[in-house]
């Protein structure tokens, strides 16, 4: 037995070709090589199997590995048994034949086999139990140990019979391994398994590399993923779906629009599910479909993105199956369709079971809904949830960090919202609280006949939607803390207790809205475009060829960020162009406007350009009730401040909404506010910056005019210069 560093490092490299561990890999194998319990909490991608394998191939006897994935045990098996010549590796499951099952039998009490690997059903069963009892076990590795626990994202009951069956076998230590477990789920684990005492080693959550992004999930979802997954053609990924019949209903559109894909689910014939794992794994194939229900086990380093067609009923589901992405430290990218359609499917799924297990299924879902629609760092709310802090502000690398929504102050909400969960003796759930404060009369509030408590109602002056947030960020802040043992019930902190004696400012951002039919959002395809960089130069160069024609700044005629979607759109017709962000009715009615759609047409024509027009993701320049408000406002001439103040908007907001309305291309004046609250000259001088300005960045402004102007002025006059130079 290898007990010190040089001989184990040795070993790593003998075995499996590498000079290093990873993380706690080592202490964790010499734990276990010391005889004793060890519980592994380890992210996927972690290298979680090398801790049982090495130990394996050092130890005396058979270790076995308890896995409820038989295409991990399978994938598993031919890489061990291709590693050493010493002892090899075996499965025992449903899918062998008596000639295979006898091999295998004949290999263990041979001391051959170094690695059983066993799904739970099949330790249970009396011939394999009265078999094993004669082979020598060196330790058991329960893996996915997370099913042992009802608030595991995929409870199995037969995980619970583990325990009585090794203590049939034979006692030997335990490894229990998982890659998501929340600190209730964990003490389940260890509870369970009868390994309280087990040395635990417990990894970061944070996998740095991992883009999360959520997206509201249309009629053009399948349009939607068509074009994501061509966007990023060759590469490896991975779409859940919830039903089986999703699954091979995608798999065919996606086959049909020219993607290598392949259904993969529990319904399917053994053969034909090894076969596209082979398939898969040796790239015959790009993207797997499958059921949520179904754990892939597939071991592929380079899956550069996970979809999810449809929400996952937990967060440890959903942690782990975007943890199949960029597992090589490369890119991996998370896309996540939502729609509380879903969520009330799912939610319907549980009628019928046990009301205790309706409960938690309920909570686990609502942790989920939570994380869908939230405007926090995806990455800061993930983490939080397995317990982990993150401390920095921006990661970078989500949707909600890329797309930052501005912070409002919530200091008195949270004070109205802590005074009513500590007035109601921490005894509520966060939709209690919410009804409460907002002043609802549910059956459950008059039941506790709480609509005649003197803060019942204290937060009726703001909106609904205003309250899970300020609840939420709450929780990541340390002001709350809820007790999962009992039923989710919120609770007060230290933190909280004293910000109720002594508040100061706190700051949150409000949710996303996923209206049922919102449009699709192009902004964003997960970190990267398939722009055409030959045609955005030929753009960008008709772009100038009209500014000096027409003496206006190129920023005038139209964005970079326009020209950029019309090199990935390819938009043939003015019809088509009005699909491209920044561009609406006025732009298209420019003269200009001709030229560009000309030449992409004559690009694609001369390329031999395959437009797949019927895919792209079509946004339609709807104007919403408020721009329409505000186009009316400001031709009635009515001040800016009170149109602002008239719709419940800053004034800054108001400035934003004015932008996009002339940016789009329609012409509004504003002469009659500029000349209420602004110096002649300053305005005059601000234009002239403009209009000799290649750029119409605001921090560029700022920086040259600052001194002499506010923000709001350079902004202003921006607006009346794009007005009437670009429409």
């Amino acid at each position: 037995m290898a007990n010190n560093k040089q001989n184990l490092t040795e070993a790593l490299k003998k075995y499996f070709g590498f000079d290093k561990f990873k993380g706690d890999q080592e202490a964790i194998v010499q734990n276990v090589l010391d005889g004793k319990d060890t519980f592994v909490l380890m992210p996927t991608g972690g290298g979680k199997s090398l801790c049982y394998q090495l130990p394996s191939l050092l130890m005396e006897g058979t270790a076995i590995v308890i896995s409820p994935l038989i295409a991990l045990m399978k994938n598993q098996v031919d890489i061990i048994s291709s590693m050493s010549d010493e002892g090899t590796a075996h499965y025992l499951n449903s899918s062998l034949n008596k000639a295979a099952i006898d091999q295998v039998k004949a290999d263990i009490l041979a001391g051959r086999t170094k690695l059983l690997y066993v799904a739970p059903e099949s330790l249970t069963k009396e011939e394999n139990v009265e078999f094993l009892k004669q082979a020598k076990i060196s330790f058991y590795a329960v893996d996915e140990a997370h099913c042992i626990s009802e608030w595991g994202h995929d409870f199995r009951p037969e995980y619970r019979r583990i325990r009585p069956i090794i203590n049939e076998i034979g006692v030997a230590p335990v490894i229990a391994l998982t890659a998501t477990a929340t600190d209730k789920v964990r003490t389940d684990i260890k509870k369970n398994l009868g390994i309280l005492d087990a040395v635990e080693f417990k990894s970061s959550f944070n996998r740095p590399n991992l883009y999360y992004e959520v997206r509201p999930k249309t009629r053009e979802v399948d349009k939607d993923i068509i074009k994501f997954i061509k966007q990023h053609s060759g590469k490896s990924g991975i779409i859940y779906c919830l039903s089986r019949k999703k699954v091979e209903e995608l798999a065919e559109i996606l086959k049909a629009n020219d993607i290598r894909a392949a259904a993969y689910h529990a319904g399917l014939e053994s053969a034909l599910r090894s076969q596209t794992q082979d398939d898969f794994l040796m790239e015959r194939i790009d993207v797997i479909v499958a059921t949520i229900a179904f754990g892939m086990g597939i071991d592929k380093p380079d899956v550069r993105f996970v979809i999810h067609y449809d929400i996952p009923k937990s967060l440890e589901g959903y942690y782990q199956e975007t943890g199949r992405a960029g597992r090589d430290g490369g890119e991996g990218l998370c896309i996540t369709f939502y729609a509380q359609k879903d969520l009330q499917k799912l939610d319907k799924f549980m009628e019928g079971k046990p009301v205790a297990e309706q409960d938690i299924g309920r909570q686990l879902l609502a942790e989920t809904a939570a994380y869908a629609e939230t405007s926090v760092c995806r990455r800061k709310m993930l983490l939080h949830y397995f317990g982990e802090e993150y401390t920095q502000e921006n990661c970078h690398n989500c949707d909600n960090c890329l797309h930052p929504k501005t912070k409002i102050d919530a200091e008195k909400q949270l004070v109205i919202v802590l005074g009513a969960i500590q007035a109601l003796k921490e005894n509520f759930r966060s939709d209690y609280i919410v009804d409460f404060v907002i002043g609802r009369e549910t059956e459950e509030i008059l039941a506790h006949k709480h609509q005649n408590h003197e803060l019942f109602g204290a937060g009726e002056d703001y909106e609904e939607k205003h309250w899970n947030p300020v609840i939420r960020q709450a929780l990541i802040a340390g002001y709350l803390k809820k007790d999962v043992e009992n039923y989710g019930l919120l609770k007060l902190t230290s933190a909280g207790k004293k910000f109720l004696k002594n508040p100061t400012t706190f700051q949150i951002v409000e949710d996303n809205e996923f209206a049922e039919d919102y449009e699709s959002s192009t902004e964003h395809e997960g970190g990267t475009s398939a722009l055409d960089p030959t045609l955005s130069a030929m753009l960008k160069d008709l772009r100038k060829k009209v500014s000096r024609q027409l003496d206006r700044p190129p920023y005038v005629i139209f964005q970079d960020v326009s020209i950029e979607q019309m090199a990935t759109d390819y938009p043939m017709t003015l019809e088509e162009l009005k699909n491209i962000q920044g561009v609406g009715e006025g732009k298209v009615k420019q003269p200009y406007a001709k030229a560009f759609v000309d030449l992409i047409k004559q690009y694609c024509e001369e390329n031999e350009i395959v437009r797949h027009a019927d895919l792209r993701v079509r946004t339609v320049a709807k104007k919403s009730i408020l721009k329409v408000k505000i186009i009316q406002a400001i031709d009635r001439q009515i001040a800016l401040d009170d149109i602002a103040t008239a719709q419940g908007l800053e004034f800054e907001e108001l400035l934003d909404e004015v932008e996009a309305i002339v940016y789009s291309g329609t012409k509004l004046n504003i002469d009659y506010f500029l000349d209420e609250v602004m110096d002649e000259d300053h305005i005059d001088d601000i234009y002239d910056y403009f209009a000799d300005s290649e750029t119409d960045s605001l921090e560029a402004a700022i920086d040259e005019l600052g001194q002499e102007c506010s923000e709001d002025e350079i902004r202003l006059v921006r607006i009346k210069f794009i007005s009437e130079m670009a429409n």
